[in-house]
């Protein structure tokens, strides 16, 4: 739940999640697979107001944060300032506070004050209290930036009430009285929220296609050149080199004919055609190493396409993540590609941590633990100002190297990874 439809006109789908007395592992694995198969975003939200139950719950949340490639808001009880923060430091793009449910007026005013519009949300029951444009917008003078509004009946009222609202609308609806094309094509609803999909047998990408077809402007996954302007093979086949879209290490080669390259788009799963058994293939219906795909390029002659996925367990049938792990021959060379080094330098120290080693200053660090560390990071950053006010930028690369060093150290003491800061600083954006 962002502002994604305002500058893209498209309508959202938006997968909610209701994580009250949910176990940790479901939740998550739910999250994935709506990551995975068409979701534009996510609603997690546990409204529950005892302590360790928030607490599981945000935990939940920033776990999340590193498996899913899509935006998430979170829903809780807020009662201080601190919940609010703790639920936007999860990762999320925005907190949904239920109105029933707002922290006093002096809680309340410190929260708007310090967040953005875009990242705060209020959520109501329409049913049990319905709201005007007028009253609606009062909250958005207030400082929220999004409705999320439940239990509605699709009437003139309603669309009144959105019509002149002038925060991002949502509603959230499980579908069971409401198809989902009624509730969308309100004018300026930007997604609608349910839990509609969340049988596998319900397929979002499907949905989707069916709301197109009725000219509602949603994302589709789909080519901007057609299959017949591709340059195939005497057999009707295109290559297709596939990539891991976060580290862009090859994984494999296979083929497309025109009917699997149509079933990929369709399905956001690769699926390719065996020249051996002369049939269709989805990757992973067999294994369960399933490629969901997140891009897919084509060559300046356009006869080889690259496809960047999100590769689940391994991608050759030898159990390699790479099909590509022979090596034939080899050059020495220095690898400089930050990608390659800083998380390599990362996974030495993580294994360090796993495995120690006698006489290692990395297990010397951890073996004193965090205050150490600090310390260290602290000495490094004042090493790096003192270098920087000296011409020669030879002692500041020195400096810059032993800070990064020591920053690794700390982010695998605190339980971080680069995906994590690196996720961090495209929110960013």
């Amino acid at each position: 739940m962002n502002n994604k439809s305002d500058q893209d006109g498209k309508k959202r789908i938006i997968a909610f999640i209701n994580a009250e007395n949910e176990l940790a592992a479901n939740v998550i694995q739910l999250a994935e697979r709506y990551s995975c198969q068409g979701a534009d975003s996510l609603f997690l939200y546990n409204y529950t107001g005892e302590e360790k139950s928030r607490e599981e719950f945000l935990a939940v949340a920033r776990q999340i944060d590193k498996q899913i490639d899509i935006p998430f808001s979170v829903g809780i009880y807020v009662n201080r300032f601190e919940d609010a923060k703790k639920a936007l430091y999860t990762g999320a793009s925005q907190l949904v506070i239920r109105k029933a449910l707002l922290p006093s007026q002096r809680e309340l005013k410190e929260i708007l004050s310090r967040f953005d519009q875009s990242k705060l949300a209020i959520e109501i029951d329409m049913m049990h209290d319905f709201q005007t444009a007028d009253q609606l917008n009062s909250f958005y003078q207030q400082g929220f930036g999004t409705a999320v509004l439940k239990h509605v009946e699709r009437t003139p009222r309603l669309e009144e009430a959105i019509a002149g609202c002038m925060m991002e609308v949502q509603i959230r609806d499980s579908l069971v009285r409401h198809d989902i094309m009624e509730l969308i094509s309100i004018g300026k609803v930007s997604g609608v929220a349910t839990n509609y999909f969340e049988s596998e047998e319900k397929s979002i990408y499907r949905a989707k296609k069916g709301l197109r077809s009725q000219n509602i402007a949603v994302e589709l996954f789909e080519s901007s050149i057609a299959f017949s302007d591709f340059k195939t093979l005497d057999n009707g086949l295109i290559p297709v080199v596939v990539q891991d879209y976060r580290t862009s290490q090859v994984l494999m080669m296979a083929y497309m004919n025109e009917e699997s390259f149509g079933k990929t788009l369709e399905t956001g799963k690769m699926t390719y055609y065996s020249r051996s058994r002369q049939e269709l293939w989805c990757k992973g219906d067999t294994s369960g190493h399933y490629q969901y795909v997140q891009e897919l390029l084509i060559d300046c002659d356009k006869d080889t396409l690259l496809a960047k996925v999100r590769q689940v367990g391994a991608a050759c049938h030898t159990g390699n993540l790479s099909c590509f792990y022979t090596q034939l021959a080899k050059k020495e060379y220095v690898d400089t590609n930050p990608l390659t080094v800083l998380t390599d330098d990362y996974n030495t120290i993580l294994d360090r941590r796993e495995h120690p080693r006698e006489g290692s200053y990395t297990n010397y660090l951890f073996d004193k633990g965090i205050d150490k560390i600090l310390k260290k990071c602290g000495e490094e950053a004042t090493e790096i100002v003192i270098a920087a006010k000296n011409p020669d930028a030879e002692e500041l690369k020195y400096e810059i190297a032993d800070f990064l060093y020591h920053m690794m150290v700390l982010m695998v003491e605190c339980g971080l990874s680069w995906n994590d800061v690196m996720k961090e600083l495209a929110n960013r954006r």
